[in-house]
């Protein structure tokens, strides 16, 4: 929304320093096509901002201090355009609120800039939060939408669990079986599904079939398919109070799902700071903002760190502040989907798909060597093979670089379907590591998927 001075409002996603919005300009500082951050040197127009930002009401401010008095897990609704994922992620928000585990937020506050409420669907992943009586939960609602699967993969990379939303009235669509293969490459162990829209489909044996295709879409990418919690429900009559079997009891049998087939991760906690920036804002007269998912460690306030990727040179820089959904914290740990305030660091200085670490002596690097499985047309990807110097875009963490993929000698063309050993040549160095997973996409679908076995 637009104020009636013309200020657009602005909110972090995962409740960044709504204290100190004013207002803010959300600038993308990318270096032209295939590069991390975006499209290009420019500040947004008032309609890309519109298309964009998020949205805060006039009164604005951290309303405390975060407690940690349950364990924290990080989970979001995926799923196909128009299955429900954002009226489930409400209804999931008002029964929770009902039982003062949290605040509700209604359809429109989440779908918040004007083309998703025009278009009625989900652009950007959004970020709330609720309790239930063992976890306390940040919940990303993710875009199903195919043009803005970029947004949905930086989503689900946010997640430690997942909730597949399939309407049961229209079954498994091509945006479902996308979003089950990227949770797969991106390493989401565990899944429940929500089966939506059940008022609106009488036959039983529909529905029955419609359940079978799902799990043997789960088996297929190695989810356990038989044993996946399988709730079925209409979320638009939870959010509407409805008491019946298919409204409130189906999000309570939802939440405890969650909090008994999904298992906690362990976290890093061990290791040094290292966070992927998925977003940054530049807050007037305040600094620069930087949120992003905690991978590994911990960070309090005044701590020392670098910012690295995307230039050759990393960025000292001491952190200010740190808030979370609002509250602020003295310290984030891994896990956390934290805001990040950065003192003396301009916006055009840092862009997504950057870290922010204090792992010492950590290197960026432009090419790496890999295993790679090439997709079969089936699961989603190419028909036909391809040679050396493949030139996809290759998605680590929160970046998207284009580059190069250079087969190795003994592989004349890699068919969809194969096991291959190739390096990767990125158009931009990036902080990496051997273990860390990736995807190759090209033309909207994804090609490959792979683990970084060395870096050059």
């Amino acid at each position: 929304m637009i104020s009636a001075k013309g200020n657009l409002r602005v909110v972090l996603p995962g409740g960044g320093f709504p204290s100190l919005v004013r207002s803010a300009s959300r600038v993308v500082d990318g270096l032209g096509s295939g590069h991390p951050g975006g499209r290009g040197n420019h500040y947004f127009s008032i309609q890309e901002r519109r298309r964009h930002a998020f949205f805060l009401p006039r009164r604005y401010f951290a309303i405390g201090v975060f407690e940690r008095k349950k364990p924290h897990m990080n989970i979001g609704t995926i799923g196909h355009v128009d299955h429900g994922k954002t009226t489930l992620t409400a209804a999931i928000t008002k029964v929770c609120a009902n039982l003062n585990r949290g605040t509700f937020k209604s359809y429109e506050e989440i779908d918040k800039t004007p083309e998703e409420q025009k278009r009625g669907i989900t652009i950007n992943a959004t970020h709330v939060e609720y309790e239930t009586e063992k976890r306390h939960y940040s919940h990303i609602d993710c875009p199903g939408h195919l043009d803005y699967v970029k947004n949905m993969i930086t989503g689900t990379s946010q997640m430690d669990g997942s909730i597949l939303v399939v309407s049961a009235y229209d079954g498994l669509m091509p945006q479902t079986k996308e979003h089950v293969l990227l949770s797969r490459q991106i390493g989401i162990e565990k899944m429940i599904v929500y089966l939506n829209k059940i008022d609106m489909c009488e036959d039983k044996e529909l529905v029955d079939l419609v359940e079978l295709e799902i799990r043997e879409l789960l088996s297929f990418h190695k989810y356990d398919g038989d044993n996946i919690p399988f709730i079925k429900g209409s979320a638009l009559k939870a959010l509407n109070d409805d008491q019946s079997e298919y409204g409130v009891p189906s999000i309570l049998k939802l939440l405890d799902a969650c909090d008994n087939y999904i298992d906690e991760p362990k976290r890093k906690m061990d290791l040094p700071f290292l966070m992927s920036i998925d977003d940054v804002l530049q807050i007037s007269g305040k600094g620069t903002v930087a949120t992003g998912r905690v991978e590994q460690g911990t960070l309090k306030v005044n701590d020392s760190v670098e910012i690295m990727g995307i230039k050759e040179k990393p960025i000292k820089t001491v952190v200010t502040g740190i808030e979370m959904f609002r509250k602020t914290l003295d310290a984030a740990q891994a896990g956390d989907q934290i805001g990040v305030m950065l003192k003396n660091v301009k916006r055009n200085d840092i862009t997504r798909g950057m870290v922010i670490t204090k792992v010492p002596n950590l290197k960026t690097y432009k090419s790496f060597e890999s295993d790679v499985y090439v997709l079969k047309n089936e699961e989603g990807g190419r028909k036909n093979p391809f040679s050396s110097y493949y030139r996809p875009q290759a998605y680590i963490r929160t970046a998207d670089v284009n580059c190069a993929v250079i087969l190795n000698e003994d592989t004349q063309v890699a068919n969809p379907g194969d096991n291959i050993k190739c390096t990767i040549e990125l158009m931009y160095p990036l902080a990496l590591a051997s273990g860390l997973r990736f995807s190759l996409r090209e033309g909207g679908k994804t090609v490959a998927s792979g683990i970084i076995t060395k870096v050059i």
